[in-house]
């Protein structure tokens, strides 16, 4: 991580109430298909980590039996509680939670989504926030993000060299596969831009939940 996890939080929360009408097409087409393929049941609990305002979190949430909004930023989880206020939307719970530690209150969860906030993570610690993904116990992970599908083009970047750092899609198929996981999605929305899905092999049972 380029910056501390105290600076990214301070940077979003003076962003926060802009933070949605500032996003692009491409993270509103991620956002999208992150929701579509994450595809809860009534009975299912989600973890949205690094949840921001709660594009992803209030969109499932009609779908699921709980999500638990995890972020670093207390404006940007503000703006989501405003927003879930206003649309009566009651079975989110927003609270500080970072990759490495989602603070999940050893909550089991079955899937696990996550949109346009890894790439703020070093390679490595991104194979260790999978692995924390894994052991909640999630049958699937769903992660939109800036990911390299192919080398970066300088001239357009959709992210920021001095505070984010994005992996390739063959670092993360290769994060997930070492915590026994299968990518079987492996969308591109731009060359920079995608979502990767990624399904538990086998029952996940023995997996112990995240505290």
């Amino acid at each position: 991580m380029k910056r501390s996890v105290e600076e990214h939080a301070e940077r979003f929360s003076e962003k926060a109430t802009e933070y949605d009408d500032s996003k692009s097409d491409e993270y509103r087409a991620c956002a999208d298909l992150v929701v579509s393929y994450a595809d809860p049941g009534s009975d299912d609990v989600v973890a949205d980590l690094g949840a921001g305002t709660g594009a992803i979190a209030l969109a499932i949430a009609p779908d699921a039996s709980r999500v638990l909004a995890r972020d670093i930023s207390e404006g940007m989880m503000e703006e989501g509680r405003r927003k879930a206020s206003e649309a009566r939307i009651t079975n989110v719970e927003f609270a500080y939670g970072e990759f490495r530690e989602p603070n999940l209150g050893g909550v089991a969860v079955d899937i696990v989504t996550s949109n346009f906030a890894l790439h703020h993570l070093s390679d490595d610690e991104k194979r260790e926030a999978i692995r924390v993904m894994a052991a909640a116990g999630a049958r699937r992970i769903v992660l939109g993000d800036v990911m390299f599908f192919g080398e970066p083009d300088p001239e357009e970047p959709f992210y920021s060299p001095e505070v984010d750092d994005p992996a390739t899609v063959g670092t993360l198929v290769e994060a997930f596969t070492d915590v026994g996981f299968a990518v079987t999605v492996a969308e591109r929305v731009h060359d920079q831009v995608g979502v990767l899905v990624a399904e538990r092999i086998g029952s996940g049972e023995e997996v112990p939940g995240a505290e």
